[in-house]
């Protein structure tokens, strides 16, 4: 028994340097992990490793938790999601496994009891019309004060945190509410509908970049991100499959395609594709001015794919 305890009690204890090595080296990358953690910190109520989680919302808080693990494998083995209260206390080198079962199950009951996600999808709604319905929607409204509290206009903007925050947003609503809000817009010039719009698009934070990058830059920055370029590759073979099929990566092929050669799939795995790119850097606004003009067509290109409505209006 002695040796047993004496071999668990190790195990423990390496586990618990690995995972505190592991966030150290998270909170000092430049690849967006430090982002992750921040919004870690901010949702679960946590600002000094090892003090027990004092999340008003551990569902909340476990949810923001498997981003991280799904984003940064390495974690997989410190973090666990199956217990009633916040478990990135797990750091500390408690044992246990990941599982999304009980996430999910937990995100599909909550949903479940909102009447915004009985709702069937209807195209051309204002954005305001869809913010208010969220506020005054109990689960919506939840999630929605969470992203807005990383990404509030009142302190100053972590574009990286922002883009966490929404990216988790989105993908932890059903379908047919995401959609309301991804493609909702402003028909008149009304200031609230396009406050409303910009508070549920990331504006300015999470796709303002001063001075705005080039489309190429973008595309080539996502490349380089792991996340970002599957996320990419997703959405050009559901939506643009014919730039897939034809040119795939090959630039100088895709400099000899023009906007009327992309016919545009928009079905559904288009509409989830494209959804799924928000909190990415491929939302970022990006510009095709002052280049050189034998980059401006290919730039031309990746703005259409990347920005316009046209696929699904």
């Amino acid at each position: 028994f002695t040796v047993l305890f004496i071999y668990f009690t190790s195990i423990a204890t390496a586990q618990t340097t690995d995972c505190l090595h592991l966030r150290e080296q998270c909170i000092n990358a430049a690849n967006g992990c430090e982002s992750v953690w921040n919004v870690i910190e901010d949702a679960c109520n946590i600002s000094v490793l090892g003090n027990r989680c004092k999340a008003e919302d551990a569902i909340e808080c476990n949810r923001i938790i498997q981003v991280l693990a799904d984003e940064y494998p390495e974690f997989k083995n410190c973090v666990c999601t199956t217990e009633d209260f916040c478990s990135i206390t797990t750091l500390l080198g408690k044992q246990c496994g990941i599982s999304k079962d009980n996430i999910f199950t937990e995100t599909k009951l909550q949903w479940s009891l909102s009447a915004l996600s009985k709702q069937a999808y209807t195209a051309n709604r204002t954005c305001l019309d869809v913010n208010k319905e969220c506020v005054e929607d109990e689960v919506c409204n939840k999630q929605l004060s969470m992203y807005l509290k990383v990404c509030s206009v009142n302190k100053k903007c972590n574009m990286e945190e922002c883009q966490t925050a929404i990216r988790f947003f989105y993908q932890n609503m059903p379908f047919e509410v995401a959609q309301m809000m991804t493609f909702c817009d402003c028909i008149q010039p009304d200031e609230s509908c396009h406050r409303a719009k910009e508070l549920l698009h990331g504006k300015p934070c999470a796709v303002t970049a001063v001075p705005p990058p080039s489309c190429l830059n973008v595309i080539h920055m996502c490349e380089e991100d792991e996340l970002c370029r599957k996320k990419y590759t997703t959405f050009r073979s559901k939506c643009w499959r014919h730039v897939t099929k034809k040119c795939y990566d090959d630039e100088a092929c895709l400099e000899t395609l023009i906007k009327d050669d992309m016919p545009c799939s928009a079905n559904a795995d288009c509409k989830a594709a494209y959804i799924s790119n928000w909190g990415t850097m491929l939302r970022v606004e990006c510009t095709c001015q002052n280049l050189p003009p034998v980059e401006q067509s290919l730039c031309e290109l990746f703005h259409h794919m990347l920005h316009s409505k046209s696929c699904f209006s």
